[in-house]
């Protein structure tokens, strides 16, 4: 039975030692591609012009090729929808990025949620809930917010 709990608690939290660079890569890659989906999820329909967003996003901030970024959002979908909450993913990005990047992730966040033109209740509720969980001030979060909105020409 100690061997089961071990086994179980070990799959929840691998050891950080045996934890390659280019595994921990992949996990920020990850957390920062299902926080944007998460946005794009949001709302009542998906649109297209979301999901270009979400992909403009990652391009921009990680060096990736167009079939390692279409790969990276199915995963982040697939991730997104068995996912329980945004602390596993939040936790990473928290461990891995400053303040200043962490604000230029929400405002990517806001880009996807002012890309079709509207900012939905619910895309404004999880945008609240990761901002919250990145520990990104609240003039910082407002401040992306404005620049997003200006930027996506979003009400």
């Amino acid at each position: 039975m100690l061997k089961t709990l071990k086994d179980l608690f070990d799959s929840l939290v691998p050891p950080a030692a045996s934890a390659s660079p280019a595994s921990a890569d992949h996990a920020l890659h990850l957390a920062a591609a299902v926080m944007l989906v998460e946005v794009m999820r949001a709302a009542p329909e998906i649109k297209p012009v979301e999901r270009q967003h979400v992909l403009q996003a990652l391009r921009g901030k990680f060096d990736l090729h167009d079939d390692e970024l279409a790969r990276l959002v199915e995963l982040a979908v697939a991730e997104a929808r068995t996912s329980t909450d945004y602390f596993r993913f939040t936790n990473v990005i928290n461990e891995r990025f400053d303040m200043a990047q962490k604000i230029r992730m929400v405002e990517a966040m806001w880009g996807v949620a002012y890309a079709d033109g509207h900012l939905d209740a619910h895309e404004n509720h999880v945008m609240w809930r990761i901002a919250d969980l990145l520990h990104v001030p609240h003039g910082a979060y407002i401040s992306a917010k404005m620049r997003a909105r200006d930027a996506g020409g979003g009400s």
